[in-house]
């Protein structure tokens, strides 16, 4: 008996920002979660070139607008100018030149019956969902991964208390005008709650963000690559504490350089920094001016090499600075768990990444500035790290994630809020 091929499916547009190939980790759980809804859904994707680097490829500079289909999903890719990390005007002309070339881009995908938006570029890409909808007269599904301009406010980035005020006034239209807002942590809800102080709440739902667990699990020391990806950044015959990851600006990264220099003279531990982001350069320099000879800086890994860089920490950070509780839940903390690894944690108590870890006993956490206490959590790693307790918390982050935060899971919760929309 052939199967019936399912020609009735209602149309679904992802503004996505990145995309694959790129990096950038919103862009890996688009991918999984587009091609996880393939079946129910004829999906268009509309995002950038790729140049989450900062570069584009000589291919992608001849024309406007770029059509491919991937694994199934139709994808419009905008030309975008190329930028710097650290400066922050062409990154605006980045992010202009998307949202400016998506809203165009919304007039060549037909007839759409549903508009999935997330909150990046911040502000814009929940404004972009709106246009999405009036324009397609469909219903608008806003997926905040990370809370602007709380976000914005908790590191710092700009103290323009106008902007700020615009900005709020702006993401909560998007809210409003949203039929069903899907948060990514418990503690979200509560800032979705607060922003409207008592007034009438959007439409809401929280859905964890996951990792693929067939994809990212762990694998035993002596593995041929992950022996290899030791050996390739001169790891071998270390205790490694890795950070795998942006090195942005909401991590607190460059005081923690100031932690990591009082175990210089340790020949038994080596800190390894896997990623590329705004203050990478900053850490650099501060590895070289304070002579830190056991801090390693290593390149983005692809997405099938990740498994065999995650596998060879001993020991991963989990981070956010103060104020990001309710505003962004940090996406590595599934991956860490997923090849399971313990976790030392500078997190907010009640924050959702801190609520598993504590929910789980897979590492030790404490409050982001409490720097003694960080210097004290890797001080007991290292003289836990040949005992069973590390094995244990492995163990713990694991099961946890295999119960609890598949992919097939939350992709599922995606499909049914998206059609009960």
């Amino acid at each position: 008996m052939v199967e019936k091929v399912k020609t009735d499916k209602k149309k679904l547009l992802i503004y996505a920002h990145y995309y694959i190939p790129d990096v950038a980790s919103t862009g890996q759980i688009l991918r999984e979660l587009a091609e996880g809804m393939i079946h129910e859904f004829d999906i268009t994707i509309v995002c950038v070139v790729p140049s989450y680097t900062g570069k584009v490829a000589d291919e992608y500079k001849k024309k406007m607008f770029y059509k491919e289909e991937i694994n199934g999903v139709k994808v419009i890719r905008i030309r975008v100018p190329e930028f710097s990390k650290s400066n922050k005007l062409s990154r605006v002309k980045n992010i202009l030149s998307y949202f400016i070339g998506a809203m165009i881009a919304t007039f060549k995908v037909g007839k759409m019956d549903y508009v999935y938006s997330i909150s990046q570029p911040p502000i814009l890409g929940g404004l972009l969902g709106v246009w999405g909808k009036w324009m397609k007269r469909a219903k608008y599904i806003y997926n905040i991964q990370d809370f602007n301009p709380e976000q914005t406010m908790a590191v710092g980035y700009s103290k323009n208390k106008l902007v700020l005020k615009a900005m709020m006034m702006f993401d909560k239209f998007s809210c409003r005008q949203a039929d069903k807002v899907i948060v990514v942590g418990r503690d979200m809800v509560e800032t979705l709650k607060g922003r409207f102080k008592g007034r009438k709440v959007p439409n809401h739902t929280f859905i964890n963000n996951w990792i693929d667990e067939k994809e990212i699990y762990p694998l035993p020391a002596d593995h041929k690559k992950v022996v290899a990806f030791k050996a390739k950044y001169g790891l071998q015959d270390k205790f490694i504490i890795m950070y795998s990851g942006n090195l942005g600006l909401y991590y607190d990264l460059e005081n923690l350089m100031g932690i990591i220099e009082k175990f210089k003279d340790r020949k038994d531990v080596v800190f390894a920094f896997v990623g590329e982001g705004t203050i990478r350069e900053n850490l650099v320099q501060y590895k070289e001016n304070h002579n830190l000879h056991n801090v390693k800086f290593i390149p983005y890994q692809d997405k099938e090499d990740l498994i065999y860089s995650l596998n060879a920490g001993d020991v991963h950070w989990c981070l956010n600075a103060k104020g990001i509780k309710g505003v962004s839940v940090p996406s590595k903390l599934y991956g860490i768990i997923a090849a399971g690894k313990p976790i030392i944690g500078a997190l907010e108590a009640g924050s959702e990444a801190r609520l598993i870890i504590e929910d789980t006993n897979c590492g030790y956490v404490t409050e982001p500035g409490n720097y003694k206490e960080i210097e004290a959590i890797i001080e007991r790693f290292l003289n836990e790290k040949d005992t069973s307790i590390i094995t244990e918390m492995s163990e713990h982050g694991r099961m946890y994630l295999v119960n609890n935060l598949t992919k097939n899971v939350s992709i599922q919760r995606y499909t049914t809020e998206i059609k009960s929309s």
